[in-house]
């Protein structure tokens, strides 16, 4: 990528800006062919989500993600550049796409700051493929042509164009000012008020009443076979409401019901989105080092301190539990071993306490050798026995056979790669497809020796129960 030291602030004025893209037309010409162009400044405090509020267009791409604990929001709408892949290498053609495009990037601004130059957003679904009418292909990647950041206190406005000799200057630059003006004091008034629906009308079991009691069975079945360690089932409920659902409508809820997750909007400009509320980091790179996680093993929330207390020690000392989540931990520590990766964590697993669920957490670091990106890491990491099972190429395979969906973006990949490669991906939990008036909400649970079939079921209503109320106004 060329950093070109140009200060877009300080050269704001539209000749200024003009002049910098009849530079880049001239560079397209030279090349002979397109030039990504991004342009960065540092504006005042600004909402990611209130932002995308304002310009959200149903027909448009948009990517979203915020972690209120974590103190950062992201948000990016519209696509200048897509990809999509599929198939075992298709983390491989994201990145081979990814070097492609930054190797005919030009970037002005302040790129030192969090959330500078352009960023590739990827939504990668659980299965290598994808159905010709699923809503999102197996995987995508996008540059988006607006997007708005904040972490901490600071916040950055990006603009991405695609830069080729014909293109019209003059209408460009006035679209570019007018855009980077609005950023800079943005008005919020223009944002309309977005509801949740009121309580489904409607709510169907994809597979049928008593589907999941059944394959929990089965997959039992594989276990005492020697199939597999492990494997995660999971259940499709889908909701009918009176009113249509709008992803950000949800996501106002759940950024503030579940500040120490992942709420997420993934939008596929036809009208679906795939939206959330995720507690599990699949990988982080930054400054040299990895940073991943097992999440496995659950139980309630007590409705006093006394008994969630109980419930808590009684989780810690489940020894169904506490196998699972070390099947999590040792097949992170196998998939990664190739690439020179010795992972760094406790002996002994942590309490992660959400508003409905407590989990075993353990958090995991490394540090990265040189050469490895994010993405050759997502290749090794999803899906994790989390969301697959152990060994992961049986369980996975038997998972299509006990399901009666397809899982599409759930339990899959979803998050983002910077200009340096460094990037955070989280995994698709506790996550519903809007389409209108539906929502097809999943839940999951992990199944080993000695899971029994109803408990693995009220697990599952546990974290159905919390979904549909984010969902909707139940």
């Amino acid at each position: 990528m060329l950093h070109l030291p140009i200060d877009p602030t300080a050269n704001s004025t539209p000749e200024a800006l003009r002049a910098f893209l009849g530079d880049c037309a001239e560079r397209a010409r030279a090349a002979g062919r397109p030039q990504l162009v991004s342009i960065s400044v540092a504006v005042e405090s600004l909402d990611p989500l209130a932002v995308l509020e304002s310009i959200f267009e149903e027909r448009e791409q948009h990517f979203y993600v915020e972690r209120p604990g974590s103190g950062f929001a992201v948000a990016g709408a519209e696509a200048v550049l897509a990809f999509d892949a599929h198939g075992p290498a298709r983390f491989a053609a994201a990145k081979e796409f990814i070097a492609q495009t930054l190797a005919q990037t030009i970037a002005v601004g302040p790129l030192d700051e969090a959330f500078a130059g352009p960023h590739f957003f990827v939504a990668a679904g659980f299965a290598d493929e994808a159905a010709s009418d699923a809503a999102f292909p197996a995987l995508r990647v996008f540059v988006p042509r607006w997007q708005v950041s904040r972490r901490g206190d600071g916040s950055v406005a990006v603009a991405n164009l695609l830069i080729t000799p014909e293109l019209p200057l003059d209408l460009v630059t006035a679209k570019v000012a007018k855009a980077h003006a609005k950023f800079r004091a943005f008005d919020y008034s223009s944002a309309r008020n977005r509801e949740r629906p009121s309580a489904p009308k409607r709510i169907e079991e994809i597979g049928g009443a008593g589907s999941y009691p059944r394959a929990v069975a089965a997959g039992l079945a594989g276990i005492a076979r020697g199939d597999y360690g492990k494997i995660v089932l999971a259940r499709a409920q889908r909701l009918t409401t009176a009113e249509p659902f709008h992803p950000l409508g949800v996501l106002n809820h759940l950024r503030q019901r579940y500040p120490g997750c992942y709420a997420f909007s993934v939008a596929n400009g036809k009208g679906q989105s795939f939206i959330g509320a995720s507690p599990e980091r699949l990988v982080r790179v930054a400054e040299g080092r990895m940073h991943t996680e097992a999440l496995a093993g659950s139980a309630p929330r007590g409705v006093s301190a006394s008994e969630d207390a109980a419930l808590a020690r009684r989780l810690m000392q489940d020894e169904k539990e506490l196998r699972e989540h070390r099947f999590v931990i040792g097949s992170i520590a196998r998939r990664v071993a190739d690439l020179g990766i010795v992972l760094e964590h406790a002996e002994q697993p942590r309490l992660l306490a959400l508003a409905n669920v407590q989990h075993l957490h353990t958090p995991i670091s490394a540090v990265l050798p040189e050469g490895v990106h994010i993405l050759d890491l997502l290749a090794r990491l999803h899906p994790t026995p989390a969301v697959g099972g152990t060994p992961r190429e049986a369980a996975v395979a038997a998972i299509p056979r006990l399901e009666p969906f397809a899982r599409g973006l759930y339990a899959g990949t979803c998050g983002w790669v910077d200009h340096r490669g460094a990037g955070e991906f989280f995994v698709g939990l506790r996550s519903a497809l809007v389409d209108g008036c539906t929502a097809t909400a999943y839940a999951g649970a992990g199944i080993v020796a000695g899971s029994a079939p109803e408990k693995e079921f009220a697990e599952t209503e546990l974290k159905f129960k919390a979904l549909i109320e984010a969902l909707t106004e139940a």
